[in-house]
């Protein structure tokens, strides 16, 4: 019995209340202000770019000389000292084949200041200065990366959009696109607005979430698929009703989904990066995780209330939507006025001619379809004119 009465079970009949496809207007109000915020942070903050993107110079140095902090600071001593006051970027630990070191980022740096920064870095630390490699990259090469996950991002959006108007058809092809890119401005967003750096790791996360995203959407219109099919041929529910009902049903499993998809990015994020150090996992690991997280709510509250607006559009939903809201309204009517007992001229409120026409033409039911009477000797009086009539001769 309690299972019976859990929330997985009252979800999936459509009796927990959850109204998401009702409440469309404030998803659809919220989603447009997250987008003016993210816009807005776009044009205003920018984004932190990792070397790659903004070029500069990276310093690695035995992890031995001390903590990462000590490092960062004799760094930033040593670029004051010698780097015509560039500054360090970012600093983490890495490991390698002659164990591990810190990476020390800085802005862009010329050849010779290079040089003689890393000196400073060795007199800093007192070693030699053979045990400190650095490396110059230039921003040609983010500008490279970016070209290409924008054309691999163009490729993947027109295969999604093929595979799911073969699969479905082009209103879920458009609300899925359109759930994706709300998840990439909003992710973007995010970091845009808390300031975390933007590396190749990142580029690559923001493709990854895309798929992620994508599978959490098919599953949702998969079930509404399966519950509008032949909705017109009854007159209990609309589509949005059976929409959503597709998403309490779907709901559980891409929670459950969505759980453990984040659990290993959250091993990896703040146990890789933060507990063990291993700061090459950091960049992937945190678009991962806020990607994944905004992808389930975008899945949620944004595809499939999409999905109905765009479907409510069609004639033949739109028909199919009165009919439902007239019944429903005659029934209401019958309830109200004593079920049937009074007539409906003698209520107060106004009859809508269009709706009591609807409401008429839609089968009510179990009832049987409308045909001829039948006639004989069961189906009421004879052809003949046969039966008991005043005056006429009684049947022996």
């Amino acid at each position: 019995m309690a299972a019976k009465s859990g929330l997985a079970s009252r979800l999936y009949r459509g009796e927990a209340g959850l109204d998401v496809v009702g409440r469309r207007k404030l998803w659809f109000t919220v989603a447009g202000a997250l987008i003016l915020v993210a816009v807005l942070s776009f044009a205003l903050r920018g984004f932190s770019l990792g070397i790659e993107f903004a070029g500069g110079n990276s310093f690695q140095v035995p992890a031995s000389v001390g903590t990462l902090e000590q490092a960062e600071l004799k760094v930033g001593d040593a670029l004051g000292t010698a780097g015509g006051g560039a500054k360090v970027v970012t600093a983490q630990k890495v490991g390698g084949p002659g164990g591990d070191s810190y990476e020390l980022r800085t802005t862009q740096l010329s050849a010779e200041q290079a040089n003689a920064v890393k000196a400073e870095i060795a007199r800093e630390f007192g070693i030699d200065p053979a045990q400190i490699s650095g490396n110059q990259v230039s921003e040609a090469w983010g500008s490279q990366v970016t070209e290409r996950a924008l054309l691999g991002l163009v490729i993947f959006i027109a295969l999604v959009m093929v595979y799911l108007i073969l699969r479905f058809e082009w209103r879920m092809a458009v609300a899925a696109v359109s759930s994706l890119f709300m998840n990439l401005i909003l992710t973007a967003g995010i970091y845009s607005l808390v300031g975390f750096e933007v590396t190749p790791s990142t580029i690559i996360g923001f493709l990854t979430i895309l798929g992620f995203a994508l599978y959490d959407v098919v599953v949702v219109f998969d079930k509404v698929q399966e519950n509008t099919r032949g909705i017109t041929a009854n007159n209990n529910q609309t589509y949005g009703d059976a929409a959503n009902l597709a998403i309490n049903q779907s709901l559980m499993r891409s929670l459950n989904t969505s759980v453990v998809a984040l659990l290993p990015v959250g091993g990896l994020l703040f146990i890789g990066a933060g507990l063990l150090g291993a700061g090459t996992l950091k960049d992937l690991g945190l678009v991962l995780f806020v990607g994944m997280a905004v992808a389930f709510l975008t899945s949620i509250l944004l595809a499939t209330p999409l999905l109905v607006l765009l479907k409510n559009y069609e004639p033949r939903i739109q028909a199919h939507n009165k009919r439902v809201l007239a019944r429903r309204a005659a029934l209401a009517g019958a309830e109200a006025t004593g079920k049937g007992g009074a007539r409906a001229e003698t209520s107060d409120e106004p009859i809508d001619p269009e709706a009591a026409a609807l409401a008429g033409a839609a089968p009510k039911v179990g009832a049987r379809p409308a045909g001829k009477r039948p006639s004989g000797a069961r189906g009421g009086r004879p052809a003949g004119g046969g039966g008991n009539r005043p005056g006429g001769a009684k049947r022996r």
